[in-house]
């Protein structure tokens, strides 16, 4: 006879939404889409064009030609229009099909999709709505201090392409224990807070002694973090390294668009404030170096959403954190505005209890010591 006890967990998995969230979505750094020249992205389950126009503005419309389905990001720049290779049809920002060289007029239904775009901090967002509404005010990305200021480093920016659904990386905003496991920090606090459109981590951690010190650098001793995604895409988080000779203040962004139902583009881009141990070009090397850091960790993650399942009941632990929780905040961003329930958007919070993880970390760490010890002698 079969108990309770023996049934065996079934893992339960819905095909990934083929609706992309709602909301603002970074394509990148400003300074990469102003070289004059037309930029194509797939994005949203299409084609897009990105130009910046003869009066400075970028605009970014959907690539393919309402007249015979030319690729825009293929064309030209001229003026303030962007002109298909196919027939020279002239696009403007706004949708609208300025001119046709060799017709008397333009047909009046002669428009196509314009995104709403939004140019803050030297990032470019575009707003994606599956009802076509427009971003409502109180939902505007907040502005980053430090970015484009003297005090600060430029952005040190990585761009990469990750074979399955977006979900995947914003688990991570509740996995304590994947931080100890997959990047090599002591977890010592961790909080959670979901509240309206925002979703925030508070961490703080040490190094792991077992592990080597990236590139042959100085390891940090710890970290401090508050990291917050504000919509269903682009996370700010407030990263200090505490370093033997003083803290280094950081803004670490972690943000990524959908290709499709199942791949997306995962950016990340740190700046570093600069300080009397660090001048502009040592701070300038020390953003390089921690963002090639959190670049080698999103690599350890990638390798494991490569292999992983799709799992929407996962089997969690006291120590697991809200995945739940976080994924019914996360669904708001995948149901029309009339459907978002309090549930998904009310105040939530949750603290972890880190007693009974630090203490075993610690001593695996001890053990990986010793061993190590042993090997070397």
């Amino acid at each position: 006879m079969t108990t309770v006890h023996d049934e065996v967990r079934q893992i339960q998995a819905e095909a990934a939404p083929a609706r992309f969230a709602r909301g603002w979505h970074c394509l990148g750094l400003v300074r990469d889409f102003s070289d004059g020249e037309p930029h194509s992205i797939q994005a949203f389950g299409t084609r897009l064009v990105v130009f910046r126009g003869a009066d400075g503005t970028i605009n970014v419309l959907d690539a393919y030609c309402r007249h015979m389905g030319g690729d825009l990001s293929d064309g030209e720049i001229k003026g303030n229009e962007i002109a298909c290779p196919f027939h020279d049809w002239r696009w403007g920002g706004d949708g609208r099909c300025k001119q046709i060289p060799y017709a008397r007029r333009v047909p009046p239904l002669a428009r196509t999709r314009a995104w709403t775009t939004l140019e803050q901090d030297g990032l470019l967002f575009v707003w994606n709505d599956p009802e076509g509404k427009k971003p409502p005010a109180e939902i505007t990305i907040p502005r980053i201090d430090g970015a484009g200021s003297d005090e600060w480093t430029d952005w040190h920016w990585y761009t990469t392409v990750v074979n399955t659904n977006c979900r995947e990386i914003i688990d991570n905003i509740v996995d304590m224990a994947h931080f100890f496991y997959i990047h090599g920090s002591l977890p010592t606090y961790f909080r959670n807070v979901f509240e309206g459109h925002v979703a925030t981590q508070y961490f703080n951690g040490g190094a792991r002694d077992d592990l080597p010190s990236p590139e042959g650098k100085p390891k940090p001793l710890g970290t401090t973090s508050v990291a917050a995604y504000y919509g269903p895409s682009f996370m700010i988080d407030d990263l200090v390294y505490h370093f033997e000779d003083g803290d280094y203040q950081t803004v670490l962004l972690n943000c990524h668009y959908p290709i499709d139902a199942n791949s997306f583009v995962l950016q990340y881009g740190i700046i570093v404030k600069k300080s009397e141990t660090l001048p502009a070009d040592e701070a300038m090397a020390t953003a390089i170096a921690l963002g090639n850091s959190v670049k080698a960790g999103f690599e350890q993650d990638v390798a494991i959403w490569k292999r992983k399942a799709r799992i929407d009941n996962p089997l969690l632990c006291e120590e697991d954190g809200p995945v739940y929780q976080l994924r019914r905040w996360y669904q708001q961003f995948y149901v029309d505005v009339a459907e978002v329930t309090p549930e998904m958007v009310d105040r939530f919070e949750f603290e972890l209890d880190t007693t009974r993880p630090v203490e075993a970390w610690q001593q695996q760490v001890r053990e990986n010591l010793a061993r190590q010890a042993e090997a070397a002698s």
